[in-house]
């Protein structure tokens, strides 16, 4: 249903997996939708960065599907080839610091895309009308019972600022984001909103992505064990190292992504520069798996502020009217990374539904309708 005066039915604030999954519903039910996103990418932390002719998976490692919503999800971007078994083989440091293969019942085939696993977010972002490097620095309900949002650049080559006008907002951000973002309407919006999105707390990660010269393939092919990652359960500052390039397709160099713990990464919440936590990462993981991993040809450093939700809401989502609708989302709400994130998604869709002209929402096909399109 298009929107009348330049209207949007809903706008949907993050295009992480939530806010993506929440706005497909819509869309495929009929609303006017358009996405807004501060980044220049889809899927929030299911991320991909592009560097030196190559790319890392510097967010999500890999698509774990242990839960329903997961699992459908994987079986439509495995038939439409956009993911891929990875790994079904789980590796830690033990006592000996050595890396060892797990017991069998502790293994989940992992899924990884070659293409970058950003291109998760690509596909739940087809057809969606979406405003990338734009952050939303304001929204207020108006007196015609709509949200104002005022947008600005975040990228010198974007578009001047901009407004937008919607009958309800879905805010598909973490909680702390959320917050800033309404509690200045604290009376309008109420306290018991409010004060759950202050209750939900986040521990942070440093992601490190390394490159190494295309000589240390032979090494990873005459090492004694045949990991492609290794999990670090008792390291106080690494938790986990993947060979990245493993996920693809003839890669000629060795691409590895370190992720730190979040207690060495609370040390960097302010800093403005990462570079010599990548290099104190980069020792640990040449002195327990490669002594070369701490000399890579090119090293980039992304700090992830909210990482885990580690005190997440037991609701599926939290809505309000204000009067106008509002409803927040994320993988915080439920609290179990992507198949929370997904199962927010479809309940902020719903209770926007209900709020607006109670449209039939598509049901559990919906994934495999936007692969048709």
């Amino acid at each position: 249903m298009a929107a009348s005066d330049n209207i949007l039915d809903v706008a949907v604030i993050g295009a992480g997996m939530a806010g993506l999954t929440c706005a497909q519903l819509l869309r495929q039910a009929g609303y006017s939708v358009t996405v807004v996103e501060k980044s220049r990418g889809l899927g929030g932390r299911v991320a991909t960065r592009r560097l030196q002719g190559t790319c890392a998976d510097h967010g999500a490692r890999y698509l774990q599907p242990t839960g329903l919503l997961l699992r459908r999800l994987v079986q439509v971007l495995s038939d439409r080839n956009i993911i891929e078994p990875w790994t079904d083989t789980v590796y830690e440091l033990g006592s000996d610091q050595h890396p060892h293969l797990l017991a069998p019942g502790n293994w989940c085939t992992y899924y990884t895309a070659p293409a970058g696993m950003s291109a998760i977010g690509k596909f739940l972002g087809a057809d969606l009308q979406i405003l990338l490097n734009r952050r939303v620095a304001a929204i207020s309900p108006t007196d015609s019972q709509t949200w104002h949002l005022t947008l600005h650049a975040t990228d010198s080559a974007a578009e001047p600022d901009q407004e937008l006008t919607a009958k309800a907002v879905v805010v598909a951000i973490p909680a702390p984001q959320a917050l800033t973002l309404l509690e200045p309407h604290e009376g309008a919006v109420p306290l018991e909103l409010l004060n759950k999105l202050r209750s939900v707390e986040f521990e942070p990660c440093i992601s490190v992505m390394a490159g190494y010269p295309a000589d240390r393939q032979q090494d990873l092919a005459r090492r004694d064990s045949a990991w492609r990652a290794v999990a670090f359960p008792s390291e106080e500052k690494l938790a986990w190292v993947g060979i990245d390039s493993s996920k693809r397709r003839g890669s000629e160099v060795p691409v590895f992504v370190l992720q730190s713990t979040p207690g060495f990464a609370q040390g960097y919440l302010e800093a403005e520069d990462f570079q010599p936590a990548g290099e104190q990462l980069l020792a640990r993981a040449a002195k327990y798996l490669l002594p070369w991993l701490d000399s890579p040809d090119w090293v980039q450093v992304h700090r992830w502020r909210y990482a885990f939700a580690t005190r997440p809401l037991p609701e599926a989502c939290l809505s309000a009217q204000v009067p106008v609708p509002v409803v927040c989302c994320g993988d915080w709400c439920g609290g179990n990374l992507v198949e929370g994130a997904l199962a927010s998604g479809i309940a902020a869709a719903g209770w926007v539904n209900g709020q607006l002209q109670g449209l039939t929402l598509p049901g559990e096909g919906f994934w495999d309708a936007i692969a048709r399109e």
